[in-house]
């Protein structure tokens, strides 16, 4: 290697390296200068001549991390849709820990709609103690990736929880969307520490869900409850807490556990046993608030509720007299927690009431028990609630008839139970039915004009073809609708 280098290169190399050869001499090593002085200026120019390559190996064993580096400083959880590639996907679902990732296809109608409701929900979701980063992928574009990810639609939804992909089969209104997520990235059961972290806890969880605290109860005790029912309510122990805590949420011993309806400004206490089935009867009876208000949203947490409803029929829920109703309504509940009291008004909801014969006739306020089926039941003497200044002891009396078996079955003049969840199908939908049926005929109608065509052509004589140059008939034996797909 010693003769590559420049005459002058190499004399300095070869002064350099017999500088210690007297020292190997007197060992023995070396008995000749000239051969000691090659062996080291070739030692060292190799290693001169590797150092670039070094330099070379360094940089590229460091590049990928920088490159990494830089790529992970773009992707910030700044409140924005972030866009992904090929080359930043597995970046951004292994930099944070929830990414929901939106695959869609340019040319998507439904995509379209879909990707103004992400924007709004974007910077809501970034702010969370959990943030949850939206992104959004062109899967027509990167089809490679998109079938790695078994996307066979637009628009897809994929939460990606550290790395891991879930199907998101939940709402995709900004508002619901927010509500959801919000409520699935929390832990199962939150540790609350002091009074300002359970004020905070209440606060953070919104009015969507009903809250349960459990008071000087360990987290392992409600720990199964809070998986099994984390997509429904919120759950938190509080260990440290002071006596202003316990008389904002009405309790005077503990342990204690406690449901709040923020939504209904309602709260519960429950003070035990908290094993077996008790502490999950009272999860289950606080899912909803003591009087429940019919619209389309509580029939369908009714749907999950096992109990009969004594359904009051008013003529306005905003009435003076019908707010007074409520409220005794809501001490019945209280003390009948076995049933579910619920209200609905005329004004508000005429077609549900007229399931139950009521009509522009019929005296008020009406209150029956509804199986949630296909019929009612009315306590005979009870039914109309028209002592407006002795109403508890009216419900107290309705109550008792019912419970002794004092009652008349009638069967509701609508649909089910069932069938009202049915009927909340928005009307879009039967419009869409429609113009399908259309389609279906329309193509129909096409495709019995072709097979006429086909008839007509294929039912010429064998004379008419005979007489064409045989060219010609070879042509006319292929079409292009033949080719098979």
């Amino acid at each position: 290697m010693i003769r590559f280098l420049t005459p002058e290169r190499r004399s300095r190399i070869a002064d350099s390296g017999c500088k210690n050869f007297a020292v190997y001499r007197g060992r023995g090593l070396y008995s000749s200068r000239d051969l000691y002085c090659r062996y080291m200026a070739t030692i060292q120019s190799a290693a001169a001549a590797a150092v670039p390559w070094l330099l070379i190996l360094f940089l590229f064993s460091v590049s990928p991390i920088s490159f990494r580096s830089a790529v992970a400083h773009q992707l910030a959880a700044d409140g924005t849709v972030i866009e992904l590639n090929d080359s930043n996907f597995d970046t951004a679902i292994s930099t944070f820990d929830h990414v929901l990732v939106d695959f869609y296809a340019p040319w998507c109608g439904h995509c379209k709609r879909l990707s103004p409701v992400l924007d709004a929900a974007a910077p809501v979701l970034a702010k969370l103690n959990q943030p949850v980063v939206i992104a959004k992928l062109d899967a027509d574009k990167y089809r490679k990736l998109a079938s790695k990810h078994e996307i066979d639609g637009f628009p897809t939804l994929k939460l990606f929880v550290h790395g891991v992909p879930i199907e998101y089969t939940g709402p995709r209104k900004a508002e619901q969307l927010i509500r959801f997520l919000k409520k699935y990235v929390a832990p199962d059961v939150s540790v609350l520490k002091s009074d300002s972290a359970v004020y905070s806890f209440v606060d953070e969880a919104g009015k969507d869900f009903p809250i349960f605290i459990g008071f000087g109860l360990n987290e392992s005790s409600i720990s199964e409850y809070g998986l099994r029912y984390k997509k429904k309510s919120w759950f938190a122990v509080a260990n440290d807490f002071s006596e202003e805590v316990m008389v904002a949420y009405d309790f005077d011993k503990t342990p204690a556990f406690v449901a709040i309806h923020p939504s209904y400004d309602e709260h519960s206490v429950f003070y035990g046993p908290f094993e077996g089935e008790f502490l999950e009867d009272f999860i289950l009876q606080n899912q909803l608030p003591l009087v429940v208000p019919i619209k389309s949203e509580t029939l369908k947490l009714l749907n999950n509720d096992e109990r009969r409803i004594v359904l009051t029929v008013v003529g306005d829920e905003l009435e003076a007299q019908s707010l007074k109703l409520i409220k005794i309504l809501r001490s019945a509940a209280a003390a009948n927690r076995d049933l579910v009291f619920a209200y609905v008004g005329v004004k508000q909801w005429g077609d549900f009431t007229d399931t139950f014969d009521v009509n522009k006739n019929t005296r008020l306020p009406k209150i029956l028990v509804w199986d949630r089926n296909e019929e009612y039941h009315l306590v005979e003497g009870s039914e109309i609630l028209d002592d407006i200044e002795d109403l508890g002891s009216q419900l107290s009396r309705f109550l008792e008839g019912f419970r002794e078996g004092r009652t008349i079955k009638k069967g509701i003049s609508g649909p089910s139970f069932i069938g009202f969840i049915n009927s909340l199908v928005s009307i879009k939908t039967v419009y869409l039915i429609v113009f399908l049926v259309a389609v279906l005929i329309v193509l129909r109608k096409w495709a019995q004009q072709g097979d006429a065509v086909h008839y007509t052509r294929h039912g010429r004589s064998e004379d008419e073809d005979a007489s064409k140059p045989p060219e010609i008939a070879s042509q006319q034996d292929y079409r292009p609708t033949d080719k098979e797909d």
